[in-house]
């Protein structure tokens, strides 16, 4: 895995992950699991959605 999401885009990712897992939980919502995809292409540093497209923010 080549890292294609910059260091300013993984923070945004992480912390709206978070945000997204945290309204789940307080309104007792299954969607809130979909804040763990931005955490783990956060945390990661890689996109897939980015490779299609040669996107790179790094």
């Amino acid at each position: 895995m080549i890292c294609n999401v910059g260091d300013t885009e993984r923070l945004a990712r992480i912390l709206v992950g978070l945000l997204i897992i945290t309204i789940g939980f307080a309104f007792s919502s299954w969607w809130g699991l979909i804040g763990i995809i931005p955490v783990f292409t956060g945390v990661t540093g890689w996109c897939p959605a980015y490779l299609p497209f040669n996107i790179s923010t790094k």
